[in-house]
C-alpha cells in the first residue's frame, strides 16, 4: 500500500460510491465517527450542548461571557495533559504518572523563578526538559525491559509526588510573581486578533480539504459530497467566530486557550499526516504487526512517552500560571482521571490504535463543562467526585461495548 492510500485511509474514507447528494446524506456525512469508539466530533458536540443546557436551565449564568472564559481557563492545562494522555493511549500504554509530572514540572518552575531567581521562561524552559527527561526514563524502562506501563508509570506517580515534597521541604506554598509566567493564563488578545487566526485557521483547513480531494481523485477514489465537506468548513468558521464573539465579551482571548488549540492542531497534523503519526496507530493496532515490517516499536514507545510527559509538564506550568502559586498538592487529585476521562470521552480507545488528538479537548471540555456547572450549583465535594468518577466509568463501559462489537 502507498503512503497516499494510506493516508487516505487514516481520513477514514472507504473506497465505496458516494451516495446521491441529499439533506440525509450531509447529516450523515457531518455525523460520520472516526474515533474508536465510534463517537464522532458532532455526537460529542450534542452530548456538550446537552450538558450546557441543563445547566443553563439550573443556573443561567452558566452560559454567561464570563463563566464560558473562565471554563476554558480551567479546562486549558487538562486539556494540554491529556493531548500527551492520547499519543500514550494510541501505542497502547497508559501513563499515571501525568499528574505528578505535571505537579513536578509547576515545582520545579516555582523553585527556579522563586527561591533561584531565574528568569521566568529560562525556569519554564527548564521544568519542560525535566518533563522531557522523566518521560524519556519511563519510556526506555518500559521498551528495554517490557514491563507493562501500567506499573511504571504507576511508580512514576508515587516517586515524582516525593521528589516534588522533597523539593518543596518545609515550605508551604511558592507564590509566583514573574509576569512571564503568569502572562500564561492572563494574557488576553484583542478581537481582531481572533478574527486573523480565524481567517488562517479556515483557509488552511480549506486548503487541506480540497488536497485531499484532489488526492482521492487521482487515486481514482471517491469522495464524499463536495457540499459535505463546504458545511464542515463552514461549521467550523461559525464555530471559530461564537467562540471570539464570546471572548470579546468578557476579557479578550485568553493566550492559553490560544496555546492549546495550537498544540492540538500541530500534535493531529503529526499524528494524521506524518509517518511518525502513522506509525504510533500502526504500533497501537498491533505491536507484532508493526514489528514485523521493520518499525522500531521500542523508540516509538520511548518517543510517545517523552512527548506524554512534555505536555504534562507544560499542564502544570499552565495550572501554576492560572493558580498564581505551587503547593504541595499540586498535580494530585483528580488532574489524573480527569485526563484519562477527557481522552477516553473524547473517542480515543484504552485498547489502542484508535482515536483522535481532538478528542483531548473535546472530553476535557466535558469533564470541564460538569465541573464547572457543579461549581455554580454549589454542590459538595464527595457529590462532584461521584458523578466524575460515574462519568469516566460509563466512558470505559461504552468503548469496552463499542470494541466488542467491531470484533463481531
Amino acid at each position: 500500500m502507498s503512503t497516499q492510500v494510506s493516508d487516505d485511509v487514516l481520513d477514514g474514507h472507504q473506497a465505496v460510491a458516494a451516495p446521491p447528494t441529499s439533506v440525509r446524506t450531509i447529516l450523515r456525512g457531518l455525523a460520520r465517527a472516526d474515533s474508536a469508539t465510534h463517537v464522532g466530533v458532532a455526537q460529542v458536540l450534542v452530548g456538550i450542548a446537552a450538558i450546557w443546557a441543563v445547566f443553563y436551565f439550573l443556573n443561567p449564568n452558566f452560559l454567561s461571557a464570563t463563566n464560558l472564559t473562565n471554563l476554558a481557563l480551567q479546562i486549558a492545562a487538562v486539556a494540554t495533559i491529556s493531548i500527551g494522555v492520547v499519543l500514550v493511549l494510541l501505542i497502547g500504554h497508559i501513563d499515571l504518572s501525568v499528574g505528578s509530572i505535571s505537579g513536578l514540572a509547576a515545582t520545579v518552575m516555582a523553585a527556579l523563578s522563586v527561591h533561584a531567581g531565574l528568569p521566568g521562561p529560562v525556569a519554564i524552559i527548564l521544568a519542560l526538559c525535566c518533563g522531557l527527561l522523566i518521560g524519556l526514563v519511563q519510556g526506555l524502562i518500559v521498551a528495554a525491559f517490557a514491563i507493562p506501563s501500567f506499573v511504571v508509570t504507576l511508580g512514576g506517580l508515587i516517586g515524582w509526588q516525593g521528589l516534588q515534597l522533597l523539593i518543596f521541604d518545609s515550605t508551604g506554598a511558592m507564590n509566583l510573581g514573574d509576569p512571564s509566567i503568569l502572562g500564561l493564563t492572563n494574557t488576553f488578545f484583542q478581537p481582531w486578533v481572533g478574527w486573523v487566526l480565524t481567517l488562517a485557521v479556515v483557509l488552511a483547513t480549506g486548503a487541506a480539504t480540497a488536497r485531499r480531494r484532489r488526492r482521492r481523485a487521482q487515486l481514482g477514489l471517491p469522495n464524499v459530497p463536495a457540499i459535505i465537506d463546504v458545511v464542515r468548513l463552514g461549521i467550523l468558521a461559525v464555530a471559530i467566530v461564537t467562540v471570539i464573539l464570546v471572548f470579546g465579551v468578557s476579557r479578550g482571548i485568553p493566550l492559553s486557550v490560544v496555546i492549546v488549540l495550537a498544540l492540538v492542531v500541530v500534535t493531529d497534523f503529526v499524528a494524521q499526516r506524518t509517518l511518525f503519526g502513522r506509525r504510533i496507530y500502526a504500533v497501537g493496532g498491533d505491536a507484532q504487526a508493526a514489528a514485523r515490517v521493520g518499525m522500531n516499536v521500542n523508540r516509538i514507545t520511548v518517543q510517545v512517552f517523552v512527548l506524554a510527559s512534555a505536555f504534562a509538564a507544560l499542564g502544570g506550568i499552565l495550572s501554576a500560571s492560572r493558580l498564581t502559586s505551587v503547593t504541595q498538592s499540586a498535580g494530585s487529585g483528580d488532574i489524573l482521571l480527569i485526563a484519562i476521562a477527557g481522552a477516553v470521552i473524547g473517542g480515543t480507545s484504552l485498547f489502542g490504535g484508535r482515536g483522535s488528538i481532538w478528542s483531548a479537548l473535546l472530553g476535557a471540555l466535558v469533564i470541564g463543562s460538569i465541573s464547572n456547572g457543579m461549581d455554580l450549583l454549589a454542590l459538595p465535594s464527595p457529590v462532584k467526585l461521584m458523578i466524575t468518577g460515574a462519568v469516566l466509568i460509563a466512558a470505559v463501559v461504552f468503548d469496552a461495548v463499542m470494541r466488542r462489537r467491531r470484533a463481531h
